[in-house]
């Protein structure tokens, strides 16, 4: 596969899914880079499996496959020439020097590149759900779907969002309640619940 034959998009998709070193939500994505990977785009990177993706909810997740991590190596030491603007051409000399640094201190790039939600990235798991939260809910204590929410954290584990969301709720941190209307929910609502206080919570809210 030449360095041509791939759109700036897909390149683009590409970097970001390498940047962030996880599973990442359509919605997230379009915050990174301005759009999402949908369509057509979307089954090239799939069918030269670059990419894998899956439908969680209504939204398409996706993550770099191993091909994909070989291809962002090859690219990073590719160098300019080709290139079609200034700026592109002045990145892939940022990202040759980078590559260079990886290759003389006998690393690859899953010992560089870590996820975003890692320890490291200063912000715990609480602030990360209430800063997903401040994204999804149109005004404070307006109640958004947890499934939602999950959507947003997906690369934070169930076991640590629901231990976080427990004594958050219990330190009265944020509200959780069930769906009023059951027959509204989807398979996809209920494997999301979290089940505190002898009843399945569907929805949260934060002040």
């Amino acid at each position: 596969m030449s360095r041509d034959d791939l759109s700036v998009g897909e390149r683009a998709a590409l970097f970001a899914l390498l940047g962030e070193a996880r599973k990442v939500p359509n919605p997230e994505l379009k915050e990174l880079i301005g759009f999402s990977l949908v369509g057509e785009e979307r089954r090239r990177l799939n069918e030269r499996k670059l990419v894998e993706s899956e439908k969680i909810g209504r939204a398409f997740a996706h993550e770099l496959s191993d091909k994909g991590w070989r291809w962002c190596a090859d690219e990073l030491a590719a160098g300019p020439d080709g290139r079609g603007s200034s700026l592109e051409r002045a990145h892939y000399l940022v990202f040759g020097a980078f590559s260079r640094y990886i290759g003389a201190a006998g690393l690859s790039l899953a010992d560089v590149v870590g996820p975003s939600g890692d320890a490291g990235d200063g912000m715990d798991v609480a602030a990360r759900i209430e800063a997903g939260y401040r994204v999804l809910a149109p005004a404070s204590g307006e109640f958004v779907k947890l499934r939602e929410l999950r959507l947003r954290l997906a690369d934070v584990t169930r076991g640590d969002l629901d231990s976080a969301l427990a004594v958050m709720f219990t330190t009265q941190r944020i509200n959780l309640i069930p769906q009023e209307n059951q027959q509204a929910l989807s398979a996809a609502d209920r494997d999301s619940a979290l089940r505190i206080g002898g009843e399945y919570k569907h929805l949260i809210s934060i002040e």
